[in-house]
């Protein structure tokens, strides 16, 4: 299915049919799509409970346009939440992975809309290079040689203008997702980005909100467990 963004961006998307009562809306991490294995192994996941609609970001995959690092991605969700109510969906929750749980975040706090949102992974603040793996996203990102490397291997086709301005990180918006609860999910082992990402997103936040710190997990849809996403669809449905 290809969606439009609100900026006139092609969005590819998928859906998954569940029970009309409740749709899980996937949002990926940098670089992956949502035919990409570890996206629809959460799919299958969370198809036991309703319906999933997954997409690919800008810039990423079969979709159009350029990805912006989680700035202009708002409206490419706010476009699959728009599909899955159309679908005939009574509840939605978001569910987003690294870039996608920055992006759930901000979606929910600047466009809303939304029954329930769980980022997993998140980054808290843009611009953090304090690991080995952040650093060399960094490259990608900034670098000419790394768009092209992303461009190549990665298919993933990055703006090169950058942030102008640079948008609101998602600790300075996560307290305007209340009333909608929130589930801020991280693991002890993420290479990317440390728990402090987690504890400050979740200090920022204003209830309903919960904080999973998960031992042994690492980092995103790649290393979720099928059990902690089990866990994180039946928090939903509590919601």
């Amino acid at each position: 299915m290809k969606l439009v963004a609100a900026d006139g961006v092609q969005i590819d998307a998928h859906h998954d049919p569940g029970p009309r009562d409740l749709a899980f809306v996937l949002a990926h991490g940098f670089t992956g799509a949502w035919n990409k294995p570890a996206v629809r192994r959460a799919g299958a996941v969370f198809a036991r409970h309703g319906g999933v609609v997954s997409f690919d970001f800008r810039g990423h995959g079969r979709s159009g346009g350029r990805s912006t690092v989680g700035d202009r991605e708002i409206d490419d969700l706010e476009a699959a939440v728009a599909w899955a109510r159309e679908l005939g969906y009574g509840r939605i929750a978001t569910i987003g992975f690294s870039m996608g749980a920055s992006v759930a975040v901000r979606h929910a706090a600047l466009i809303r809309g939304v029954d329930a949102v769980a980022a997993v992974s998140g980054p808290a603040r843009w611009y953090y290079r304090g690991t080995v793996p952040m650093r060399r996203v960094h490259w990608v990102i900034e670098k000419p040689t790394g768009r092209l490397v992303s461009r190549i291997m990665l298919r993933t086709r990055i703006a090169s203008e950058g942030w102008s301005p640079v948008p609101p990180a998602p600790f300075e918006v996560v307290g305007k997702i209340t009333p909608t609860p929130l589930l801020v999910v991280h693991g002890d082992q993420d290479a990317y980005f440390p728990l402090e990402h987690a504890h400050q997103l979740f200090d920022a936040a204003a209830e309903p909100k919960e904080l999973w710190i998960e031992h042994g997990f690492g980092h995103a849809e790649n290393a979720a467990p099928p059990e902690l996403l089990e866990r994180i669809a039946q928090w939903v449905i509590r919601s």
